[in-house]
């Protein structure tokens, strides 16, 4: 897959700003007044500036508010719904913490709910898809609500549950890279099977290819990525997302190396989550010799 700039800034943010939100609305940090303003507006910032890139990305962002109406089929309407129903609700939860020194905790624990229900909606647009194999599983949506989490009790200064949850997000990724790297082979999908052209074991091969120039798929779905290249920006996203952070909480001067620590995770999720599209393999790319399975 292309991996557009506008989603990767999507899934980072958004990811993080509901992960922030989540972690106040069960009341950690337990802040009020000014204090509960400023990481209010930094959680909105994210999850909002998130959601508006995501736009940049459609052919059509003026369409966007039809997406609404599609929610018993697509997942890509359910997170709209998600969406804004949680930046609601922790929009009254705020309010009281704010403005009226109140913790609605009902209201609280709602939207923290309602924050990860984002989250997972995200993940599910892409793991419901049967045409990239390395992303129908499981494992996505729990490498998207395990990175929302770490990075939410990062940002939240909930160094402890830091400290926990970024090793899990850790090998949370690597198990998903692990699986996705033989998902296209195991799914057992190549030419022969979508022509259904092969029998008696006979290979079937293109004759030529399907376009003599580029085209639409070959830009959006068909993108490849070096292995070694690729193995490179693991290791980066690995120790910038998830290893440095966990060394620069433990060391002293915590306020400085704390906003490091947010630093360097918010470039290693970045980085893993332009891998995340640029290492997906669209199974059009078999039709244009792009894709070994």
């Amino acid at each position: 897959m292309y991996p557009a700039p506008s989603v990767i800034v999507f899934t980072t943010l958004s990811g993080l700003g509901f992960g922030l939100l989540f972690w106040l609305g069960i009341g950690l940090p337990d802040v009020r007044g000014w204090t509960a303003f400023a990481f209010f507006v930094i959680a909105y910032l994210l999850a909002v500036g998130g959601l508006i890139s995501s736009t940049f990305h459609l052919g059509h962002p003026e369409r966007a508010l039809k997406a609404f109406t599609q929610w018993r089929s697509s997942w890509l309407s359910r997170e709209g719904w998600a969406a804004v129903t949680a930046l609601v609700a922790m929009g009254v939860f705020g309010t009281g913490l704010v403005f009226l020194d109140e913790r609605w905790s009902v209201m609280g624990w709602i939207g923290a709910v309602l924050s990860l229900g984002t989250v997972y909606t995200t993940s599910m647009i892409y793991g419901q898809m049967k045409t990239i194999p390395r992303w129908r599983t499981p494992l996505t949506s729990a490498l998207y609500l395990a990175i929302a989490l770490a990075g939410g009790a990062l940002l939240a200064g909930q160094v402890t549950f830091a400290l926990i949850l970024l090793p899990v997000a850790a090998v949370v990724q690597v198990l998903w890279w692990r699986h996705g790297d033989g998902a296209l082979a195991a799914s057992g999908t190549n030419l022969a099977t979508a022509t259904r052209l092969a029998k008696d074991g006979a290979t079937v091969r293109a004759f030529e290819p399907p376009h003599t120039g580029t085209n639409y798929l070959l830009r959006e779905f068909v993108h490849v990525i070096g292995r070694k290249h690729a193995q490179k920006l693991r290791l980066f996203a690995l120790g910038a997302g998830y290893v440095l952070p966990v060394v620069l909480l433990l060391l002293p001067f915590a306020h400085l190396f704390a906003l490091l620590a947010v630093v360097s995770h918010l470039a290693g999720v970045a980085t893993s989550r332009w891998l995340f599209f640029a290492e997906a393999e669209h199974v059009v790319g078999l039709y244009y010799g792009k894709r070994d399975a």
